[in-house]
């Protein structure tokens, strides 16, 4: 089947393919408004050596980088997904979907936290809290260890909680997944009626009623005995044509 007989199956059952098209676009409306928007703010931390390991640099603790920073930043951002900081900052009044964790491609302690909703401002409130209560969450990690002031490892802001950004990707997945989804079966409940409202047997081929073969049958019939009568006239001419000659 090539695409013209396709358009023409469509033009043909266009009452069965309207309603399907029809229905699909209610879908896609439903889609639109069930599904809403997501925001996504994140801010950008790095965790800090010590005061008393950056003695030997004036102070400057961005001139002191050590790898146990790195290990702390993981430890820290698991600390922070666990089900206890959860519920922590549930309390505090975060709303939404958060995630810490270590930055992508990042060559020293710099950690990702992250706030996912629905809602910018609540989004962007969320987002300020964790960031606050991950810079707790590290003092508290160490004070629970008996880490002395001067030796506690610090946390520091990079980027602070960005505004929120709508998040349309998941939203315009499921828009097309519904609009593919309905276009399909719409073209499948066309062909469908198609196949059933077609003849059987082979398009173009005639297949003569009893009717035309009792007529066509009748005139052989009656054609036969026309061609014996003129066989014997012809015969009973010659006989007589050579009776008559000497």
């Amino acid at each position: 089947m090539d695409l013209a007989e396709i358009w023409r199956v469509m033009c043909r059952r266009w009452y069965v393919l309207l309603p399907g098209l029809l229905l699909t676009a209610a879908l896609i409306a439903g889609v639109y408004v069930l599904v809403p928007v997501e925001y996504r703010s994140q801010s950008t931390v790095t965790l800090l050596n010590s005061k008393k390991a950056t003695v030997a640099f004036d102070g400057n603790p961005f001139l002191s980088t050590q790898a146990s920073l790195t290990g702390m930043a993981d430890g820290l951002a698991r600390n922070l997904n666990s089900d206890d900081s959860r519920a922590d900052l549930k309390s505090q009044g975060v709303t939404g979907e958060y995630e810490a964790k270590i930055a992508d491609n990042a060559q020293g302690p710099f950690m990702w936290l992250s706030v996912t909703g629905t809602d910018p401002a609540a989004v962007l409130k969320s987002d300020q809290v964790f960031t606050a209560y991950a810079e707790k969450r590290l003092q508290e990690f160490q004070a629970q260890q008996s880490v002395t002031a001067e030796a506690m490892i610090r946390m520091a802001t990079i980027v602070p909680p960005q505004k929120p950004e709508a998040q349309t990707k998941t939203r315009l997945q499921y828009l097309i997944m519904a609009g593919a989804l309905g276009f399909v079966l719409s073209l499948v409940a066309t062909f469908f009626v198609e196949a059933r409202r077609r003849r059987p047997g082979k398009p173009g081929r005639h297949r003569p009623g009893q009717a035309e073969a009792t007529a066509l049958g009748g005139t052989e019939s009656e054609a036969v005995p026309d061609a014996a009568d003129s066989g014997a006239s012809a015969s009973r001419t010659a006989r007589a044509s050579a009776g008559s000659s000497p």
